[in-house]
């Protein structure tokens, strides 16, 4: 990772932007995010419609515009919007983006992991980091834009989705239909700690079938074994995966294969008649999973895999884009200087991980960062998970100044 640049260093605030600051509440960013963990939305096993009720109820009390969209039953996306004074008028915006899932609590746990505890300066509980810390962090600097009556020209959104944790339904939702106003940019609260994160690799899942011909086991001959079958794709999915390494890009890394499920057969006495394979593979940004999918296919029949007997169907069930946003891009320069400004360091860097920032930035051009509270390896889906007050405070700072310096440039130096 490089560190931040040099012009992004702390510069003297203006009297807005001490305003916002001094109006940015840490107790009910707190309140909040212990609230929204309290609501759970283990994913799978729950739905999110009580934390995104949590979120409702918040934004209703702030006099916030809100919007909400069904991807499936019992599972809404929301859309919080702080408008400018005059939104007939409105430019562009700065949108913010979330999920309202977590992952299972799991076993392992000191305390119990849907009841938020403040302790030696940490906030404990599930998704304290990953990521409802970052939601309350987001509305916490929204109050603050709302109760210092700073100048917007354009709309501040907070755009929280379902199932990020699983198969991205609330995503794939929200992009099938157009965003609720004009972005400059897009930040994606997501645990960073505090690192201005400008590129992420994308995911995907691909799903193939391996269907071969029974037979007794004592004439292994007289059949087809899927089995044996997919252990040679196996053997396939492993070179290219080395290939792969042997082209390592600076910020991202390179793409990576891995045989997560595999399950065939039919008995211990039968020739394997069918075998399934679940395949993640991870994405540079411009990677596409289905010219990934073919090029697969393709080695397979060129490999004689796919013949006397043997077929082998496939499909891409998940796919998630990466991106990558200049480091000299304004977003970049506007967040780090807002992170320092707010007290904290950041440093600019990529993500070998994956998040919803792709499809903002592949389906609607919108280009975006990942920056949040809380650290993505070592709480993130931990047991006793937790995310420490002081970098609260600090996200809340720095994405009420990012809004400010994004969206207001009248602002005059205090004295």
């Amino acid at each position: 990772m490089a560190p931040a640049p040099g012009e992004a260093a702390q510069r003297a605030l203006t009297a807005t932007e001490q305003a916002v600051l001094d109006a940015v509440d840490l107790d009910r960013v707190v309140d909040l995010a212990s609230r929204l963990i309290g609501a759970g939305g283990e994913n799978p096993g729950d739905t999110e419609a009580a934390t995104v009720a949590v979120l409702e109820a918040a934004a209703r009390e702030l006099g916030l515009d809100i919007a909400t969209q069904s991807a499936a039953p019992d599972r809404p996306n929301i859309s919080i919007t702080l408008l400018p004074a005059d939104p007939a008028a409105a430019a562009p915006g700065l949108m913010f983006l979330g999920h309202s899932d977590v992952v299972p609590a799991g076993p392992g746990w000191s305390r119990q992991p849907f009841q938020a505890a403040v302790d030696n300066g940490r906030l404990y509980g599930r998704g304290a980091t990953d990521m409802k810390g970052g939601l309350a962090a987001v509305l916490g600097a929204m109050a603050a834009l709302k109760r210092s009556g700073a100048a917007l020209s354009g709309p501040v959104t907070l755009v929280c989705t379902v199932d990020e944790e699983d198969l991205g339904l609330g995503i794939r939702t929200l992009a099938a239909s157009p965003l609720p106003h004009d972005y400059l940019g897009c930040v994606v609260a997501e645990p960073t700690d505090l690192e201005t994160v400008v590129g992420c690799r994308g995911d995907s899942y691909l799903e193939l079938e391996v269907t071969g011909r029974p037979a007794h086991s004592g004439r292994p001959a007289d059949g087809r074994n899927a089995i044996a079958a997919a252990a040679r794709i196996c053997e396939l999915i492993r070179a290219d995966h080395e290939r792969l390494q042997r082209d390592q890009d600076d910020l991202l890394g390179a793409g990576t294969w891995n045989v997560g499920l595999i399950e065939g057969g039919q008995g211990t006495s039968v020739v394997a008649p069918s075998c399934s394979l679940s395949l993640d593979r991870r994405l540079m940004p411009d990677d596409d999973p289905e010219r990934i999918l073919a090029d697969l296919l393709a080695r397979i029949r060129e490999a004689g895999i796919d013949t006397d007997g043997i077929s082998v169907a496939g499909r891409v069930s998940m796919q998630m884009p990466g991106f990558r946003t200049p480091a000299d891009h304004p977003l970049v320069a506007a967040a780090v200087a807002s992170v320092e400004s707010a007290g904290g360091s950041t440093r600019i860097g990529g993500w070998t991980a994956a998040c919803d920032g792709g499809f903002i930035v592949r389906d609607f051009g919108v280009p975006a960062i990942v920056l949040g509270p809380g650290g993505l390896n070592d709480q993130a889906h931990q047991a006793d998970e937790s995310v420490g007050l002081e970098e609260l405070a600090i996200a809340a700072r720095a994405y009420a100044l990012l809004c400010l310096r994004t969206l207001n440039h009248h602002a005059t130096p205090s004295p």
